[in-house]
């Protein structure tokens, strides 16, 4: 495991972003961990998880010119990546979409830059993938093309079919790239012998890995 993934599971942890126990998710399943990415709620949080969404997105060779944060979580966590890039050189321009249409000001759907290179959305996780199909039909109606999707934490398991959403966002020749995924995480366990968690995991796993 490399440094940047460990001190993504670090971090998550220490802020509770990343929990274990016993969780409903939205799709129904049961699981025995949970990732909530509001948890990184301060500055300090946000400074060091915008440095690894970006060294992600560098280390992967993505092409970016802009930076597509869905609400609502999407927007900070693209803004901190932004700032972040700043310290590596590179500058790239933001942009975000409401939930509703404002009818008044400026109107719209999406406010921030104008879209016309490449775009990047950046996100927690993709379960069923909604919020990026809805993010994806929002780029495709402007002048820029989808580049790729960085997410801080690739659960591996199914999405609606046999294959997680994220295989399919690939099979669309996108990039996809996460700063973890459960498998690091399981290693990383396996490190602190939380043997009760690992456990757990791997039956979920069995169930719903992909």
């Amino acid at each position: 495991m490399n440094e940047h993934k460990k001190r993504f599971l670090e971090l998550a942890i220490k802020v509770n972003a990343l929990k274990f126990g016993d969780f409903t998710l939205k799709s129904g399943r049961k699981s025995p961990y949970f990732f909530n990415a509001g948890a990184f709620n301060t500055g300090t949080a946000l400074f060091h998880l915008g440095d690894l969404y970006a060294r992600t997105l560098l280390d992967n060779e993505i092409p970016c010119d802009h930076l597509f944060g869905p609400a609502y979580k999407g927007i900070p966590l693209a803004t901190a990546t932004a700032i972040a890039l700043h310290q590596y050189g590179y500058t790239i321009s933001l942009v975000f979409n409401r939930k509703e249409i404002k009818q008044h000001g400026e109107g719209g759907q999406l406010f921030g830059a104008s879209l016309t290179g490449n775009t990047v959305i950046i996100d927690d996780v993709i379960s069923a993938g909604t919020a990026f199909r809805e993010a994806q039909n929002l780029i495709n109606e402007t002048d820029a093309s989808l580049s790729g999707v960085v997410i801080a934490l690739d659960r591996c398991e199914k999405g609606l079919g046999q294959t997680s959403a994220l295989e399919d966002i690939r099979t669309l020749g996108i990039n996809v790239a996460s700063v973890a995924t459960l498998h690091d995480l399981l290693e990383y366990l396996q490190g602190l012998h939380r043997h009760k968690e690992i456990k757990a995991i791997e039956t979920y796993l069995q169930e719903y890995g992909v």
